[in-house]
């Protein structure tokens, strides 16, 4: 006797939002009316999109086997950039303005957005822009970062309940979109999507970064949390309706695990995270490993069934 399986229907579907200018290049992500890839129940008309991680200056703190993964494009950053579209299939970027912290350089904010305007030029896909980690340097770097790239539909980050109010502002002059970041807490998450609609930004320019560990350090709770987002936004809470980006790349690898056992390890260990992820309901994830991130692409497309 067929066991007829119960399928839940929503009424609800997460924000679509869009990076990059228009044009064949445009990346978008969300849209989804069901939980990762139950099409039986919903539908998921943008797949979830992989972005290459890159620096604006040589990374000083990766292991070697991801730095040797580049060969010698990792020393000038955009060769780098070009090198992650052309040779390992990335349909958009994230670049980390790194250069500007104290601890790596404490580049000028203005020859940092001169690099990130020449990756923008020559590697020709949208575009994830984030800052150094560093509160004062990025709130000085990432409004020229903003302005040069204006009418690019940028997707900009970092944004927090501590510093939220600059970059939405930012984002609002010039025509991009925010990742705002909340430390693995629903509250938190919803509250900060709210004071950025209040300053007037578009509910679905905004991207959510729940912040994620990897496998082994406590996955499963960025899991469920994710996964109540995910359940109320289907429900109809708007301010829980954006897309999810996670950092896989930059937790993967600073685990012992990747880090001292070997670089196959440490592809795996970014693979097996990110594919949990993707269950979860992530969108984007930023990842590091080019092999790692050709195989989590191989298993969107035949989770998608292409």
């Amino acid at each position: 006797m067929a066991i007829d399986l119960v399928k839940e229907k929503y009424n609800d579907a997460i924000n679509t939002v869009e990076i990059g200018p228009s044009g064949s290049k445009t990346v978008k992500v969300g849209g989804e009316t069901t939980m990762p890839f139950l099409f039986a129940e919903g539908g998921m008309p943008n797949a979830p999109v992989v972005a290459l991680e890159v620096l604006d200056c040589e990374p000083s703190d990766w292991p070697e086997s991801v730095k040797k993964s580049f060969g010698d494009s990792i020393k000038t950053p955009v060769a780098w950039a070009k090198a992650c579209v052309s040779e390992f299939g990335a349909k958009i970027l994230c670049v980390r303005l790194q250069s500007v912290h104290p601890d790596y350089g404490n580049r000028p904010a203005e020859e940092a957005v001169a690099t990130l305007k020449s990756i923008s030029k020559e590697a020709g896909v949208p575009l994830i822009v984030i800052g150094s980690g560093d509160d004062e340097k990025d709130n000085e770097v990432l409004p020229k970062a903003s302005q040069a790239l204006k009418g690019e539909n940028c997707l900009f980050g970092i944004a927090t309940q501590n510093n939220y109010k600059t970059l939405t502002a930012t984002a609002l002059a010039d025509g991009h979109s925010i990742i705002g970041e909340s430390p693995i807490d629903i509250n938190i998450a919803k509250q900060l999507n709210i004071l950025i609609s209040d300053m007037g930004l578009d509910p679905k320019r905004i991207v959510m970064h729940p912040t994620t560990t990897s496998l082994g350090y406590g996955m499963e709770y960025v899991y469920s949390i994710m996964e109540r987002a995910r359940l109320a936004a289907f429900i109809g809470d708007k301010m829980l309706s954006m897309p999810f980006i996670l950092f896989v790349g930059q937790e993967v690898w600073k685990t012992k695990e990747a880090k001292e056992f070997g670089e196959a390890q440490g592809v795996n260990w970014e693979i097996a995270t990110s594919v949990a992820m993707l269950q979860a309901g992530a969108d984007i994830l930023v990842m590091r490993h080019p092999s790692a991130a050709k195989s989590v692409m191989k298993y969107i497309d035949m989770a998608m069934n292409k």
